[in-house]
């Protein structure tokens, strides 16, 4: 005859029993899901590795106007220094500013990343550590990893912060690629077309709804700018807001360029604006 406490004791040795088997499931499970994600990266790894080693190029990783856009009149700002090149200053002061036409033919609508541009091969920790601000920028700004990618790079090629580049794109187009302001202004950064043939003299204005084209010349306008300001981050984005001739007209005449637009880019933001 079973007693009260013998149904008790077989009560709690399978609860205990059920128990223990969920917790081996629940480790189990975690195993397989880290199991997963290593499985990911290393694919990832590899895939890379070997579009590398063919000779391919990493793609640039990849509205509305915001406070007004640049306008239709602007000056044409000295060559922005290139970076990450291999290079000494002097040797490629005298270079012009621009492409041939061919040349932004040929690129299509890929640009060599940062690393590509320096000539040197990435590291694992670099590239895991791109690919994370990557995925970063993209989780922040709640945009595809494909746009944040080539807004990072285009940005690192330029010599501009990524953190300022992404504010940009933000204000100005609102991430979008073919955004068109009614003043004229195209594309991710919003550059007039005067403007970009100030750096690329052939380039259309379908080139500029191109977002690898875009990025390029608009990070290299506003990098110009910063060191036609010397180093005077505010100053900087009021011209590339309203133009440089606006800018310098207003302090010509004593009185301050400033529309809330480099406060509205810059609000949280501790950098300088460019990496050299």
């Amino acid at each position: 005859m079973h007693t009260v406490d013998d149904s008790r004791t077989k009560y709690d040795a399978e609860w205990r029993r059920r128990r223990m088997q969920r917790r081996r499931n629940m480790r189990q499970a975690k195993r397989s899901s880290v199991a997963v994600v290593l499985l990911a990266l290393v694919l990832v790894l590899t895939k890379d590795r070997g579009a590398r080693q063919e000779g391919a190029e990493t793609p640039l990783p990849s509205g509305g106007e915001v406070l007004g856009l640049n306008g239709p009149t602007q000056q044409t700002v000295a060559a922005a220094p290139r970076v990450l090149r291999q290079e000494p200053l002097a040797a490629i002061a005298d270079q012009p500013m621009w492409r041939r036409a061919g040349d932004v033919l040929k690129r299509g609508k890929t640009s060599p990343s940062a690393t590509q541009v320096a000539g040197q091969k990435p590291s694992q920790h670099e590239y895991l550590n791109r690919w994370q601000a990557i995925q970063s920028y993209s989780t922040r700004y709640r945009i595809k990893t494909d746009l944040a990618r080539r807004i990072y790079d285009a940005s690192i090629a330029a010599g501009i912060e990524p953190e300022l580049g992404f504010r940009v794109v933000r204000v100005e187009s609102v991430f979008d690629p073919r955004a068109v302001s009614s003043a004229g202004a195209l594309g991710l950064t919003q550059l007039m077309l005067g403007t970009a043939r100030a750096f690329e003299p052939n380039v259309t204005r379908e080139d500029l709804l191109d977002p690898d084209v875009n990025l390029r010349i608009g990070f290299r306008y506003l990098r110009g700018l910063i060191k036609q300001y010397k180093g005077d981050l505010m100053l900087a984005l009021v011209a590339y807001n309203r133009g440089p001739v606006a800018v310098q007209r207003s302090l010509a005449m004593g009185v301050s360029p400033a529309n809330g637009y480099e406060k509205l880019i810059t609000r949280g933001y501790r950098g300088n604006g460019i990496l050299d």
